[in-house]
């Protein structure tokens, strides 16, 4: 072969990579960037004289079911515009994705965000056909606080009153399905996370967000002990799926095995993936997100509501 000609050959082969390249970049954009309309600050509530609103991201061919995403980490939510590229997998699958914000601590107490979670659920279901989605297949996600809030719903979630004088709060604030990240589960026993105190008490960079009274033993324990998914695993838990790193050293992957261990006691499906050597978040993650399309998928085709 010739000088000439393996010069060609090379440009040809460079040339057919950068195309390659530019395809790959160029899937991966459309893929992240799924046809969407969305309706932005929608009012479900008020805390602390702030507004309590979700985002509403619908896809361009719904399926008819709703996945509700906990905007939170280290408790605190902002006001900042989703972006659906986020949970641009969910979205192709069909799901309309509603993305919940809370008051942020210690502006609101925990107890606080999770009462306002509650209130979310119900009322999305309450809006279920204005939305066009079904009441009963309703799915959860989040990661870190989150992933707490999400098993907040999950383990707590219940019907509502139906004498409230409010008909959202006649709802049931259950979830059918939920897929998140590395949450914590027990408050009481926070193991080798940097955030145990070495008391037992509250996590040491999120005290004031448990309320003034979080550093008296006696009333942490009521406290931590009721903010904990652990300590309310029944056996209508919904089928959860748990994405957490293997060397996440803020939230210790024990939390989320112990959890799983509880769930199971009772017959309920924990399905737990661990990346190894991965901390608290890492950039791969988004990878994860057809996983939690897939658990959707199977746990929100049919069911009954629950709770």
């Amino acid at each position: 072969m010739n000088l000439k000609r393996a010069l060609k050959i090379t440009g040809l082969s460079v040339l057919g990579l950068l195309v390659l390249a530019a395809l790959t970049v160029g899937l991966g954009w459309w893929y992240f960037h799924p046809q969407i309309t969305r309706q932005d600050g929608v009012l479900y509530g008020k805390r602390a004289g702030k507004d309590l609103t979700f985002d509403i991201v619908r896809p361009a061919h719904p399926n008819g079911k709703g996945v509700l995403l906990m905007v939170s980490g280290g408790w605190k939510s902002g006001p900042g515009k989703f972006d659906p590229w986020l949970v641009a997998p969910v979205l192709r699958r069909g799901y309309t994705v509603f993305a919940v914000r809370h008051v942020s601590q210690p502006q609101s107490t925990i107890m606080g965000i999770v009462e306002d979670m509650h209130r979310a659920v119900r009322f999305i279901r309450h809006h279920a056909r204005e939305y066009r989605i079904d009441p009963d297949r309703l799915g959860v996600t989040g990661g870190s606080s989150g992933g707490h809030l999400s098993l907040m719903l999950a383990t707590r979630g219940a019907a509502g009153s139906p004498d409230a004088a409010d008909p959202v709060d006649r709802e049931s604030s259950a979830v059918q399905a939920v897929a998140i990240f590395y949450p914590v589960t027990d408050l009481l026993n926070l193991g080798s996370s940097t955030e145990n105190p070495g008391d037992g008490g509250p996590p040491k960079s999120f005290v004031r967000g448990f309320g003034p009274q979080a550093t008296n033993p006696a009333v942490w324990k009521i406290i931590g002990r009721d903010l904990s998914p652990i300590y309310h695993v029944q056996s209508n838990l919904p089928p959860i799926f748990i994405v957490h790193g293997g060397a996440d050293t803020l939230t210790p992957l024990d939390q989320s095995e112990r959890f799983q261990a509880a769930a199971r006691e009772v017959g309920r499906t924990v399905d737990l993936v661990v990346r190894p050597g991965k901390k608290h978040g890492w950039l791969a993650m988004v990878f994860d997100i057809p996983r939690f399309a897939d658990w959707f998928d199977t746990y929100l085709a049919s069911g009954p509501r629950g709770r």
